[in-house]
């Protein structure tokens, strides 16, 4: 299999082993469609690395149920069967986190993404997954719901080893500026432009 190779040399005292462990915080922004897609990819990845793996989906209405979420639950249905892969946690805040029942998303959704995000950061300190992918978490930063240095101060002190892909578009500069690898989507044709509707099977 190739190996990525960096013509950076950090002097930061770490062997090529240490560099490959170290967490990475990634961001997919942009007006482009694919930002959910590409993270879902890599939590594919993750999960054939026998990782932990977490979704939290911070806007998606729990009417709009996607194929990732399917199969990433076949998946982790499939390693509590046979071992294969990685455990999978899937939450999604339209149709209420599944640890709390004290309001209802759609009537309160600030709260519920500021009770979101509590979850997640209590998750990240007890190194609860090995993979974590905040989809759409950039909106509630965007709408100030949640205190984007406090996000930025908690990714940055994670324990261990803790992988996080966060997508959205208008990702906060400080955000972007925290990550390690961050990736802009950019819209160069897009068949909603056309009059098109979303399609089964390409949107979701």
């Amino acid at each position: 299999m190739p190996r990525a190779r960096s013509g950076a040399q950090p002097d930061d005292g770490l062997s090529t082993r240490q560099r490959r462990l170290r967490p990475v915080l990634m961001v997919n922004t942009g007006e482009g469609k694919g930002k959910t897609t590409a993270a879902m990819g890599t939590a594919l990845r993750a999960w054939h690395q026998g990782w932990s793996v977490g979704v939290y989906q911070f806007v998606k209405s729990g009417r709009w149920h996607v194929g990732e979420q399917d199969a990433l639950q076949a998946l982790g249905d499939l390693h509590e069967r046979t071992g294969a892969g990685g455990p999978v946690t899937w939450e999604t805040m339209g149709t209420g986190w599944s640890w709390t029942k004290a309001f209802r998303a759609e009537e309160n959704p600030a709260e519920a993404a500021r009770e979101g995000w509590r979850h997640v950061r209590e998750l990240l300190e007890r190194q609860a997954h090995d993979f974590y992918l905040l989809d759409e978490f950039t909106y509630p930063l965007d709408w100030g719901w949640i205190d984007v240095d406090e996000v930025v101060e908690v990714l940055a002190r994670r324990p261990g080893t803790q992988q996080v892909v966060i997508t959205g578009r208008r990702a906060p500069e400080a955000l972007v500026e925290a990550a390690d690898l961050v990736t802009g989507m950019t819209k160069i044709k897009h068949p909603f432009d056309a009059g098109q509707r979303g399609q089964a099977g390409i949107e979701w």
